[in-house]
């Protein structure tokens, strides 16, 4: 039988033929070997599924994979390629981000904490072009279910999670939905770590759907009150906290 492997990678895609390619190939030059990566193309109309099916061609730990049952929102495709995961350490990648290579050596020791069930790091922000000028997104060293609550300090793009300690987490069919999966997994009484170094690249385009500042203030309400059921002052408290995080977030 085949060895299952340590980290299943989950991918979503969708028109992202320009970025892809370089996704794909930031987690086949991780210094950790132990991978599978599932890409979900999400009903894509360009060459997005073709360029991943030709990268899978040449590298065994990559599968390519579209998602039949498409909503709009990416909730779908990650769960998806979460179904179909192997590995123990479940993680996420954007496919117009990419990773710097040690991201998964170095985040996989942290594991090693009975209390830790997600570790993050930290990341950079660079334009559509990919240019770098050191806009680094610095963390806490550890959150907490409490702490979270007051802000969404963990990247998406450099999360990873514990399936053996808490399970496969269903993503909820919302918007911020890695935020509450994050939250979800904390309230279980675990902590989650940052390694302290920075291991991603967050890519800005002027068309992402997190340029709306204002439809995101209203997603982050409905997860206070909606989905985690929080009285009306304390969502007050945590959506100010909140909001000033964001700010200061966007001004990097």
């Amino acid at each position: 039988m085949t060895k299952a492997p340590l980290v299943s990678v989950i991918m979503p895609a969708y028109n992202a033929e320009k970025f892809i390619q370089t996704a794909i190939e930031s987690v086949c030059a991780q210094t950790l070997n132990d991978l599978e990566l599932i890409v979900v193309d999400d009903g894509s109309i360009d060459r997005t599924f073709e360029i991943a099916q030709q990268i899978a061609n040449r590298d065994h730990r990559i599968f390519v994979y579209k998602n039949p049952h498409s909503i709009g929102l990416p909730s779908a495709p990650r769960n998806y390629g979460v179904n179909l995961a192997k590995g123990r350490f479940i993680t996420f990648l954007d496919s117009d981000d990419f990773w710097l290579p040690n991201k998964l050596k170095n985040q996989l020791p942290f594991f090693d904490f009975e209390d830790t069930a997600i570790v993050f790091s930290n990341y950079e922000k660079v334009d559509e072009r990919g240019t770098r000028n050191g806009r680094l997104v610095i963390a806490p060293k550890l959150t907490t279910y409490r702490s979270l609550l007051l802000g969404n300090i963990i990247g998406n793009l450099t999360g990873m999670y514990d399936s053996q300690k808490v399970g496969k987490i269903t993503i909820m069919d919302i918007h911020h939905e890695d935020y509450a999966m994050w939250l979800s997994i904390l309230k279980k009484g675990f902590v989650a770590r940052n390694t302290n170094t920075v291991e991603a690249i967050y890519r800005i385009s002027d068309h992402a759907i997190t340029s709306n500042k204002l439809q995101i203030l209203s997603w982050q309400w409905k997860i206070y009150r909606k989905i985690l059921h929080i009285s009306f002052f304390s969502s007050v408290y945590y959506y100010a906290s909140y909001a000033l995080k964001a700010w200061v977030k966007s001004r990097i």
